[in-house]
């Protein structure tokens, strides 16, 4: 959504960073490349002016005057800036002091407000909750068949009284819903309400009497980040009309250039609360002004990744991988398959290597990284039996046709995912020998004492040490065995990371 957004400003930091002092004239330049960039991507006049007003000033202030590195203070400022009109911290959901809660969905029709629905049942879950999706949008046409389906996938309960298709009271459907959930020991209550093509007077009227009759402890406008300067029209229309306290932006995935949407927070001031980023349920998270803001710039999101890779990774399973890790011949094609179908469940591996710090420098090498290499991955190991998962010795000539033809796939690529997967198997056994295993402790001092007796031996007979490992020089020739060869991840450690030296 925002790549366009990135590549502006990644050009005018580059511009910066060759200078040891900036001058009056150095700042007005940056701050007209900057204001360019975000007009280019959208974001609305007036937040614009207030955005550079504020670089401007604090530029010329002492922070950067008298800092050993004025470009690094400047990206700082910059980073610091975009998280305030982004909102500043992130904003969680007011529960309500007796249940249940009420959170009340409101936006135009098509901004994907039933799917988000569910999405949101589904996260409230995830959360220890009860949530219960209420059908108010008896207008559209099957819109309460697909809340039924979408609550279905979530694995959470519906109240939909109404057939809907333009039959039955959405005001009325919305205040017995409140009494449903107490009945029902649902706690939390999520009130799905109809929208229009464009704003009207019936719209707001029936979402200002779903409000009146609810109550809401929450109401979320719900806006497509696609729609361009309408957001912002949009969204004032429905804080005048009927009132909300939080943003979710919709269809982030986009190709957009989605500046509209983050003009949203500056121009009401509401702050964006989640964001909708597919089409799958899990598509859908908290959102954190902070961690966008450094996106935007190219910084990565480390933090999101590890959050996710939590999700994805059982804590016993890891203890048991580092185990195996810890011995040479531990790590089998068992393990590797499961572990790969973890990371699959993350998400897609481009996203993924996309949070990493400087990945914006990579965009080729993340462009021709294909998922369907691990899914061939997967059809190669899942033909083999069992036996020679654990000892890819037994591999012989014969048993590589079988499994090239179980899979679909070459001799060539059976071999080549067979010499890859040994290549890093030595490779992990040496790092576990030599630097210890996540989760096994340090070394011990009986095992350091005869690592270095070896290390003297070898030194003596002339032989030099081996170097250390640096960052991205640990993979094994060929890349990653899930992934063709040249198609691993990228060497991180010829980035420029120079810019984040004081973050």
């Amino acid at each position: 959504m925002f790549e366009t957004l990135s590549d502006r400003l990644d050009k005018v930091f580059t511009g910066l960073r060759g200078k040891g002092r900036l001058s009056d004239a150095d700042i007005d330049a940056t701050a007209r490349e900057i204001r360019i960039a975000l007009l280019e991507a959208d974001v609305a006049l007036p937040v614009v002016r207030e955005f550079i007003a504020a670089v401007k000033d604090r530029a010329r202030g002492s922070e950067v005057s008298q800092a050993l590195n004025p470009a690094q203070q400047i990206i700082k400022i910059v980073n610091e800036e975009l998280v305030g009109v982004l909102g500043g911290e992130t904003r969680r959901i007011r529960y309500a002091k007796t249940s249940p809660t009420v959170i009340m969905l409101a936006g135009l029709q098509g901004a994907g407000k039933t799917t988000l629905a569910g999405k949101l049942g589904r996260w409230l879950k995830a959360q220890g909750h009860t949530p219960l999706l209420v059908a108010c949008d008896l207008q559209r046409p099957n819109a309460v068949n697909q809340l039924s389906i979408v609550a279905g996938q979530a694995g959470v309960d519906v109240y939909a009284p109404q057939p809907g298709n333009g039959v039955g009271d959405p005001i009325a459907v919305a205040r017995e819903s409140i009494e449903h959930a107490r009945r029902t020991m649902h706690d939390v209550v999520v009130v799905d309400t109809a929208g229009r093509l464009g704003i009207d007077a019936e719209l707001m009227a029936q979402a200002a009497g779903i409000r009146d009759a609810v109550q809401p402890d929450e109401t979320l406008f719900v806006v497509d980040a696609m729609i361009g300067q309408d957001a912002v029209t949009t969204a004032i229309a429905f804080q005048e009309g009927v009132g909300f306290s939080g943003v979710v932006l919709t269809k982030l995935d986009g190709d957009a250039r989605g500046g509209a949407a983050l003009s949203v927070r500056g121009v009401t001031g509401q702050p964006i609360m989640f964001a909708s980023t597919g089409e799958k349920l899990v598509d859908f998270d908290v959102f954190h002004p902070e961690r966008m803001a450094s996106r935007i710039l190219g910084m990565g999101d480390v933090l999101t990744l590890i959050e996710q890779a939590e999700q994805a990774f059982d804590a016993d399973q890891a203890e048991k991988m580092a185990g195996k890790l810890a011995s040479r011949d531990g790590f089998t094609l068992e393990d590797f398959l499961e572990q790969m179908m973890a990371i699959r469940r993350m998400g897609p591996i481009a996203n993924l290597l996309k949070m990493l710090p400087g990945a914006g420098q990579m965009k080729e090498q993340l462009a021709s990284i294909d998922d369907r290499d691990l899914d061939r991955t997967a059809a190669i190991i899942r033909s083999m039996t069992p036996g020679e998962r654990v000892n890819t010795k037994i591999i012989n000539s014969s048993r590589k046709v079988r499994i090239a033809n179980g899979s679909g796939v070459t001799v060539t690529e059976v071999n080549s995912l067979l010499e890859r997967f040994v290549q890093a198997q030595k490779m992990m056994g040496q790092m576990a020998g030599s630097m210890g295993m996540p989760g096994m402790g340090p070394m011990s001092k009986k095992a350091r004492g005869r690592q270095q007796q070896v290390a003297a031996r070898k030194g003596k007979k002339g032989k030099k040490a081996p170097a250390r490992r640096q960052i991205g020089g640990g993979m094994p020739p060929g890349g990653i065995p899930g992934l063709p060869p040249g198609q691993g991840v990228p060497d991180l450690s010829k980035l420029d990371f120079s810019q984040f030296k004081d973050r």
